[in-house]
């Protein structure tokens, strides 16, 4: 795997390795395609350490919701995205109707990319601390669930996976859900996918960021992780403006000439390569965003947090967070 591209997508590593013609052995793949509603979920396996290797993620389980719909304000389609997730999340996971479930907002709340962690937190339905009063009509119908948004050691001066990790040790879940902004290498991606895996995370890895990591072997429990790609590098966002160009190049004039020809017959790693080259002394670590991103990552938050409270509470379904969590 080309580590110049920035991605926390096991999708797009895939894709990357495929369109370079490399071989991929140790990764299975399997896509269902929703028409009507624009949705395709995307289920990557990385099943030995070759393909681990390749495509530069640990081993496991890595789910990819993608709709265009997601960006937009369409309950229906969201409703439905709600529903898909709720089941892979049970696909990843089997709790006991009695485990504990700790569920951390990774990212800076300030930082309007870098909040979906947070804003989840706000939202999910917590029991933990109801757990001896709980009436007895919800008795085996909730688990006991409890939220941390542990900030950013920007902030705190304290690396997040120990924050995460002392609580777990008081807290002792059974499971640990991480949620956190991610980057991607297609602009088309932004805002419009979502991931799910039972590899943990690795905090700002996309961004080039070095944090601790938080999995089973650092939390001593099982670790989901779920994000939703936020920002782009400036270089990816010219490739693809470039990519886009060259198409409409094509149609208008066949017979383009040398230079076309140039930036035609570059395999993308190495247009890609030389965008960031020439970028470099300019753009720096620049990462680009787009403008209706607060009202995007509050939709989001909200389809995150109640898959959440679909798949992790026995008793709450989708007519329920309708009617008491929205």
């Amino acid at each position: 795997m080309n580590k110049n591209i920035r991605t926390d997508l096991a999708l797009e590593n895939r894709e990357y390795i495929s369109e370079n013609g490399h071989d991929l052995s140790g990764v299975d793949v399997t896509t269902e395609v929703n028409d009507e509603l624009d949705i395709t979920v995307t289920w990557v396996s990385i099943t030995d350490e070759t393909g681990a290797s390749a495509m530069g993620k640990p081993m496991g389980n890595y789910i990819t919701i993608e709709s265009g719909s997601m960006k937009e304000s369409d309950t229906a389609a969201h409703e439905e995205i709600v529903k898909i997730l709720a089941r892979k999340l049970g696909r990843l996971h089997n709790l006991r109707p009695d485990a504990v479930i700790l569920i951390v907002g990774l990212g800076n709340r300030h930082v309007t990319p870098d909040a979906l962690g947070p804003q989840v937190c706000e939202k999910i339905l917590v029991t933990r601390h109801l757990s001896d009063d709980m009436p007895q009509e919800l008795q085996g119908r909730v688990r006991a669930i409890s939220a941390l948004a542990p900030g950013v050691m920007g902030i705190t001066g304290i690396e997040t996976a120990e924050i995460v990790r002392g609580v777990a040790d008081r807290v002792k879940p059974d499971m640990i859900i991480a949620v956190d902004a991610l980057a991607a290498r297609r602009t088309s991606r932004i805002n419009a996918t979502i991931q799910m895996s039972d590899a943990g995370i690795n905090p700002g890895a996309g961004l080039g960021n070095k944090r601790a990591a938080i999995n089973k072997a650092t939390m001593g429990v099982p670790v989901i992780a779920v994000g939703v790609p936020t920002v782009v590098d400036a270089a990816t966002l010219v490739n693809d403006t470039m990519e886009r160009m060259l198409d409409e190049m094509s149609e208008a004039a066949p017979d383009e000439g040398t230079f076309y020809d140039m930036l035609r017959g570059l395999q993308e790693s190495e247009r890609y390569g030389l965008i960031r080259e020439i970028l470099e002394p300019y753009e720096g670590n620049m990462f680009v965003t787009p403008k209706d991103v607060d009202a995007v990552i509050g939709r989001l938050a909200g389809i995150i947090a109640n898959a959440f409270n679909i798949a992790l509470h026995p008793g709450i379904t989708q007519e329920d967070v309708n009617r008491y969590l929205n």
